[in-house]
C-alpha cells in the first residue's frame, strides 16, 4: 500500500471510529422505573389515573423505549404480594421505585434503603413513618400525599348536609388492608361521637360481601355509608356503587371517579394531580436531587363531586347550598 494510500485509509478510519465514538456517547441513558401497586393492572394505563403520571413523564422528556422502561408491578389487589414485588424491583436494580398509595410505600421502604423511592397518594407519611417530616423526609422517600390532615368530620358534615335525617352511617373497611382501621374506622368513630351518630362498621374484601355488608347495614338503620380509600375498592368501584344503590344506601367517598362511577359524593384530592406532580419529584432525582432534600407535598386543595343522577335514584334532594359547594355535578 502506497503511503498516500496507507495515510488516506488510517484518516478514514479515524474519522469513522470518531463518529462512531459520537454516535454511542449521543445514546441517551435508559432510566429503569420500577413501579409498585397494590391493585390489578388497569385495562388501560392512558385512561386510568395512572395515565397523569406517564403522560407528565412524557412532557418532561421521558419516552417509554427511548429513554425510560418502566416495570410495573401489580398485587392485584392481594396485599400479601407487595413485599415480595418490591423486592424483585430491587433485585432488578432499578434506578427509582413509584409506590403508588400506602401499603406499596411500606413494602418498597422495607425492601431498601438505598434505592430512591416516590411515594403517591399515600395517607399520612408521617404517621405511618414513610418519613421523618413532610419538610425534612431523610433517607430514601419522598413524594405526594393525598392527606392533608382528618377529614372525617368534614364528610360527615357533607352528608348530613344532604340527609339532614342521618342517625347512623356505616364505615365499611378492607381487612385485608392493615390502614383501614386507623386511617378511616378510628377518625370517622371520633367525629361521628361528636355529632350523635352511631356508626356501623362492616368489613369487606370482595364485591360479594361488599354487597352482604351494605344490606346488612341499611336493615340496622344506616341512611349512609362511608367508603374507606383502598385499591381494591378503587378499581371494583363501578360494582361497590351499584351494591349501595341496590341496598339504597348514599356512599362517600374520598376520590371523585367513586361519584362518577355512581357513588353519591365525593370529597378529597384530586388523584390526577397527586400523580401528575409525582413525575416532577421522578424527574428532579433522576436529574440528581436527593429525595431527603425534596420536601413531601401536599395537596393545596380537595374537592367536592356530587352524582344528581344516584340522588334521583335514591330520592335524595340535594341541597342548593350543597351544589353551590361542589366542584363537580354529576349529571
Amino acid at each position: 500500500m502506497s503511503s498516500i494510500r496507507r495515510r488516506t485509509f488510517l484518516l478514514a478510519l479515524g474519522a469513522g471510529l470518531v463518529a462512531t465514538g459520537r454516535a454511542i456517547a449521543q445514546q441517551p441513558k435508559v432510566w429503569r422505573i420500577g413501579v409498585l401497586s397494590g391493585r390489578a393492572r388497569p385495562a388501560s394505563m392512558e385512561t386510568d389515573v395512572y395515565g397523569s403520571l406517564i403522560r407528565e413523564m412524557r412532557e418532561l422528556g421521558y419516552a417509554e423505549g427511548r429513554n425510560v422502561r418502566y416495570e410495573w408491578r401489580f398485587a392485584e389487589d392481594k396485599y400479601e404480594r407487595l413485599p415480595a414485588l418490591a423486592a424483585e424491583l430491587v433485585r432488578l436494580n432499578v434506578d427509582l421505585i413509584i409506590a403508588l398509595t400506602t401499603p406499596p410505600s411500606l413494602a418498597a421502604q422495607k425492601a431498601t434503603a438505598t434505592i430512591p423511592i416516590v411515594i403517591v397518594s399515600v395517607g399520612d407519611p408521617v404517621g405511618n413513618k414513610l418519613v421523618a417530616s413532610l419538610a425534612r423526609p431523610g433517607a430514601n422517600i419522598t413524594g405526594v400525599t393525598n392527606f392533608v390532615g382528618d377529614t372525617s368530620d368534614k364528610l360527615l358534615e357533607l352528608t348530613r348536609t344532604a340527609l339532614p335525617n342521618l342517625s347512623k352511617v356505616g364505615v365499611l373497611i378492607n381487612p385485608d388492608n392493615p390502614l383501614s382501621r386507623a386511617a378511616w374506622l378510628k377518625p370517622v368513630e371520633a367525629a361521628s361521637q361528636r355529632r350523635g351518630i352511631t356508626v356501623l362498621v362492616g368489613q369487606a374484601r370482595t364485591v360479594e360481601e361488599v354487597e352482604r355488608e351494605f344490606s346488612a347495614m341499611k336493615q340496622r338503620g344506616a341512611g349512609a355509608v362511608i367508603v374507606a380509600g383502598d385499591t381494591f375498592y378503587y378499581g371494583r368501584r363501578e360494582e361497590i356503587a351499584q351494591s349501595a344503590l341496590k341496598a339504597r344506601l348514599a356512599s362517600i367517598y374520598s376520590q371523585r371517579q367513586h361519584a362518577e362511577a355512581g357513588g353519591l359524593m365525593s370529597y378529597g384530592a384530586s388523584l390526577e394531580e397527586v400523580f401528575r406532580r409525582a413525575a416532577f419529584y421522578v424527574d428532579r432525582i433522576l436529574k440528581g436531587t436527593k429525595p431527603a432534600d425534596l420536601p413531601v407535598e401536599q395537596p393545596n386543595t380537595l374537592e367536592l363531586a356530587i352524582n344528581l343522577k344516584t340522588a334521583a335514584a335514591l330520592g335524595i334532594k340535594i341541597p342548593t347550598q350543597l351544589l353551590a359547594r361542589a366542584d363537580k355535578v354529576i349529571q
